[in-house]
């Protein structure tokens, strides 16, 4: 690891409206058990942002920690994560995207350690090996802490994936290292698989590396106004004036993501500055983006089915994904379905499908309907 000190900031804002109706605004996806696991002897299984923290401890100590969350879910994440410092699960005073998050992080860890290095990770992901994935974040972090550089972790497509971003890469530096191109968001079918057949893209993973002072100086390029926001605000940490700074000018900031921010600007020739690299990650990742999702990660029976219920029948089924915890699923000639029960709702889709799962949460907010959000 390099002699730049670490520093995992976990974003952990999001809602998870597609994995509706078990995550809701105060139980989103990031702290609940999405996989079919078991916990210790007399605990419960890990949650999502328990398990993102677990595979990181080994290289920081849980005074390094930051997370970057909102008012209705951080209850809940300092129940999970009780030895964290409770000053460092910093709760949002409106939603901001990953910009402003990530960038407040960066403000107030180089007025702490002018010389950090940050990771940002999303809480969500899915991880299979987490010792090379260790391995890989220390590298990130060597290269991070050499002047200006940003790092983003690139995992080779498995498949064309039209639900996540693209990295275009160009000189390879190394074996596992490249400059990157320009970003992509979510491709059609066609251009995924173009993506995918052509060798240099990779799938944008959502973990970015760089030195604190490295992306403070980005945002005051790409984002003018909202970058002295930032600065004020984390001018004001460790005293009684933080918080009124915190409510009053976050809402000012600019609702965008880290990404469009600092990552997609790019010069008139249409690449990147060579400061920006990718990293090449082979650790087996998902972030488990939706129910079809789950259902790809998940154990399966022996005609494709994941059933979560107390007992189960099938008949002629086959490619299901049903969580009925508690009940006995019988399951009869139906193929390809998405079905979740939770104490006051029921969702049925098909596994193509899922993906719209959100456009539920946006009709329940039209119809006033928010004790089901």
């Amino acid at each position: 690891m390099s002699s730049h000190k670490f520093y995992p900031v976990i974003l952990a804002g999001g809602s998870g409206t597609r994995f509706w109706p078990r995550s809701r605004r105060s139980r989103a996806k990031q702290v609940l058990t999405l996989e079919s696991q078991t916990g210790k002897a007399g605990q419960d299984p890990p949650t999502m942002i328990q398990k993102t923290v677990s595979r990181l401890a080994p290289l920081v100590t849980e005074r390094d920690f930051w997370i970057i969350t909102n008012e209705l879910v951080a209850p809940e994440i300092k129940r999970q994560l009780p030895g964290l410092p409770e000053q460092q699960i910093v709760i949002e005073p409106a939603p901001r995207n990953t910009a402003p998050a990530i960038g407040l992080a960066a403000c107030i860890l180089e007025k702490i350690d002018p010389e950090a290095i940050i990771g940002m990770f999303p809480a969500d992901h899915v991880i299979a090996d987490e010792e090379k994935f260790r391995k890989a974040i220390q590298r990130a972090v060597e290269i991070a802490a050499q002047g200006k550089n940003i790092v983003v972790m690139g995992i080779q497509p498995a498949r064309a994936e039209t639900g996540y971003g693209y990295i275009e890469t160009g000189e390879k530096l190394d074996a596992e290292l490249l400059r990157v191109k320009r970003f992509t968001e979510k491709p059609n079918q066609q251009k995924a698989e173009e993506f995918t057949a052509a060798g240099n893209y990779y799938w944008n993973s959502g973990m970015f590396f760089w030195q604190a002072r490295t992306l403070t100086r980005a945002l005051r390029e790409h984002l003018s106004e909202t970058a002295p926001l930032l600065e004020e605000i984390a001018s004001a940490w460790g005293t009684k004036a933080f918080a009124r700074k915190f409510l009053d000018l976050y809402p000012q900031c600019e609702n965008i993501s880290i990404d469009y921010a600092v990552l997609e600007p790019r010069s008139a020739q249409g690449e990147h500055s060579s400061h920006v690299l990718c990293l090449q990650a082979d650790f087996g990742w998902n972030d488990l983006g939706s129910w079809a999702a789950l259902h790809d990660h998940q154990p399966k029976d022996a005609a494709h089915n994941v059933i979560d219920g107390k007992n189960s029948y099938t008949l002629n089924a086959t490619g299901n994904y049903v969580y009925a915890p508690g009940k006995f699923v019988a399951a009869v000639g139906v193929h390809d379905l998405v079905v979740v029960e939770t104490e006051d709702a029921i969702l049925i889709t098909t596994r193509e499908h899922s993906q719209d799962v959100g456009k539920i949460v946006k009709y329940l907010h039209e119809k006033k309907m928010t004790d089901l959000v």
